[in-house]
């Protein structure tokens, strides 16, 4: 249940000024870093780092110009970073429809009428009259509730800037980790066929050695069963490198094989950057944008539950009606007169809903807190596990360098002896095998390490910087 009372307008214009300063709800405070458990810093061994490296367009570190090509392109014409533009949009115009509110609406009227007739005594009567006027409405923001949906709304609106940041660091992220994706499975079906061409040798020489009674039939048929095996690999590792491409080609918002031709001549995989962007948790947790998506959430559900609890307070409500009619426009104007009414409603009896619903909001933004905390201490977890996979990855590509270039060897030196029939058949084959293996963990190894690299540059906030402005973000 909600009273109007009716008072005069000096009593309720003072009412009103004393009143001007108190604004429902809680003011917020973003919490510290010390409150959201930010270390200072991170545990991880650290790979070289270098303060002047260039976080904000990392894919260039690669020294790779297809690959910087394509994060550029896709930075200007993917189709998710659009449709977040369009979301930040429609966010800035509910900030202005918020702002609007707390404006007076005025709204006009006008008519027009013509009177023709004839009087009894013979003349002629032809008069047009004119009424013209508005109606005008006013809630004052008392209690800040208008204030506080202004204070959401524009929380909101930045909420919606720092999701759009985010896409733009995930669609860069993704086209270097497909790109890398691609040039493995380049790499892969070159080895895979290299070996193809080895084996394809080893059975002719096995052919003829069987021929001329220097081994049995076994041998023949394995060289055959390693040759079928590799040539069984090649299909699936074509299928991996047209996922990519395609998916490339999407992320660039193509139809898929838009890039292919970007992809040909076939390349090695990329070396990993040896210097990379030092990390500082503060930073990080300043720098990235989902981080900052939930710390603007949690200050537009703050500001809502002042505009639930201004719904406890009397609200004053001006209105009025101004008109004015005449022979002509000027006329009606001048002769305009009206009413001004002023009154208050307040809530008296609502079932508990105002509470309950300002509990409710209570709640909502208790959430969001909890979001926001965690959102930091994900945002740490990612980068130290980003920390160690560069480590990793990069130990592992050592190690594996060696094992290839000693499996080469042996292999090298395997099918010299089998030849000269200083060795038999099983050794040659298990050389071949253990080469083979050895060349696609390395290509593997390769760009797993570059990888690891664009998931620190991704878990340190970078790439949106460099992002340009999407054409969604601007009114048509």
């Amino acid at each position: 249940m909600t009273r109007l009372l009716h008072m005069p307008l000096v009593a309720i214009g003072a009412v009103a000024v004393l009143l001007a300063g108190c604004v429902a709800g809680p003011d917020y405070r973003a919490p510290t870093l010390v409150e959201l458990k930010v270390p200072d810093e991170f545990t991880a061994a650290a790979p070289p780092t270098s303060a002047d490296a260039d976080l904000a367009r990392w894919w260039q570190a690669f020294g790779d110009p297809t690959l910087t090509a394509l994060v550029e392109r896709g930075l200007a014409a993917n189709l998710d970073i659009d449709e977040a533009g369009s979301r930040v949009r429609a966010a800035r115009a509910d900030l202005r429809a918020a702002r609007g509110a707390l404006l007076p609406s005025l709204e006009a009227f006008g008519s027009g009428t013509r009177q023709v007739g004839e009087r009894t005594s013979g003349q002629t009567v032809d008069r047009t009259s004119y009424q013209i006027g508005f109606d005008a409405a006013y809630e004052a923001d008392i209690f800040g509730g208008g204030r506080r949906s202004v204070e959401a709304a524009r929380a909101t609106a930045e909420g919606t800037r720092a999701s759009l940041r985010a896409v733009q660091l995930t669609v860069a992220s993704e086209i270097a980790l497909n790109y890398f994706d691609a040039r493995e499975a380049q790499a892969r079906l070159r080895i895979a066929r290299d070996t193809l061409s080895t084996l394809d040798e080893t059975v002719e020489i096995t052919g003829w050695r069987l021929k001329a009674g220097l081994v049995g039939s076994l041998d023949l048929e394995q060289a055959r069963q390693l040759r079928a095996q590799t040539a069984a690999s090649i299909p699936a590792i074509e299928t991996t490198y047209a996922a990519a491409a395609n998916r490339l080609a999407v992320l660039l918002g193509e139809a898929p094989g838009a890039v292919n031709d970007l992809l040909e001549p076939a390349a090695e995989p990329l070396k990993a950057p040896a210097v990379l962007p030092a990390a500082i948790p503060a930073e990080v947790v300043r720098r990235r944008p989902d981080v900052g998506l939930a710390e603007r959430t949690l200050a537009a559900e703050t500001a809502r539950i002042g505009v639930e609890a201004a719904q406890l307070y009397p609200a004053l409500v001006l209105s009025g009606t101004f008109s004015g009619s005449g022979a002509s426009l000027s006329k009606a104007g001048d002769d305009m007169a009206g009413s001004l009414v002023a009154g208050i409603t307040a809530p008296i009896f609502h079932g508990g809903q105002i509470r309950a619903a300002v509990e409710a909001q209570r709640a909502s933004t208790a959430g969001a807190l909890a979001a926001y905390r965690t959102s930091v201490l994900t945002a740490l977890e990612e980068t130290e596990n980003a920390l160690v996979s560069v480590s990793a990855a990069d130990r592992r590509e050592q190690a594996l360098i060696a094992a290839e270039a000693a499996a080469r060897t042996a292999a090298e030196i395997a099918r010299i002896q089998y030849r000269s029939g200083r060795t038999d058949f099983q050794s040659l084959l298990e050389s071949e095998r253990t080469l083979l293996s050895s060349q696609d963990s390395l290509a593997s190894a390769r760009v797993a390490r570059a990888a690891a690299a664009v998931q620190l540059y991704k878990a340190l906030g970078g790439g949106w910087q460099a992002a340009p402005e999407p054409s969604s973000v601007a009114a048509p």
